[in-house]
């Protein structure tokens, strides 16, 4: 019975130790990894979609309470005005899973001005083509943020790519998110950007 004891407690210590250590090394390696996505994830991504932006959107960036999510927002400004704003959105139902997006909306018509997938999980060459060719995306220009979007198929309004509909449709579950959240948040939106 004693030797229970005595290897139930030393179970226990370890247990504790090693998720004591595991904590310490994400919250010391939380802020890296954050500034390493910045730069190497979402910081491309945005310079493709706004090669006109006068002012540095990674550096201006901000942040707005969501519910309890924290939500990194980029504004753009175009000749020194913030016309802009793009954040990250997430959509469920890709092929290999969740599908990043990066939505630009007109902080003044409340349109997607641009848009460009982050990441995912997609076969290559053939959902991976959400990323790599802007077609896509690029049917979400113009179009009211706060609206639910689906591809054709499912009734919507969006042109899937040929031959990944699945993957189509994560895309469109990111966007739809994407103006859901804009739509939550504009009014502080506004009043930030109008600031900066």
């Amino acid at each position: 019975m004693r030797e229970l004891i005595k290897m139930v407690v030393v179970l226990t210590v370890l247990t504790a130790a090693s998720g004591g250590l595991l904590a310490g090394v994400r919250d010391a390696t939380k802020e890296k990894i954050e500034l390493q996505v910045l730069n190497f994830v979402q910081g491309p991504v945005l310079k493709q979609m706004f090669t006109k932006a006068s002012n540095d959107m990674i550096a201006d960036r901000f942040t707005l309470q969501d519910g309890k999510e924290a939500i990194v927002l980029f504004p753009v400004a175009v000749d020194g005005k913030v016309r802009y704003v793009a954040f990250n959105s997430s959509g469920k139902g890709g092929f290999g899973g969740d599908v990043g997006l990066m939505v630009g909306v007109d902080i003044e018509s409340g349109k997607i001005i641009s848009a460009g997938v982050t990441t995912h999980s997609e076969t290559p060459g053939i959902g991976s083509r959400a990323k790599t060719e802007p077609d896509l995306v690029g049917r979400f220009v113009g179009l009211a943020a706060n609206q639910e979007f689906k591809v054709k198929g499912d009734g919507g309004q969006i042109d899937a790519i040929s031959g990944a509909t699945v993957t189509s449709r994560g895309v469109c579950n990111a966007a739809t998110s994407a103006g859901q959240r804009y739509g939550r948040l504009e009014t502080e939106i506004k009043n930030k950007t109008g600031n900066l």
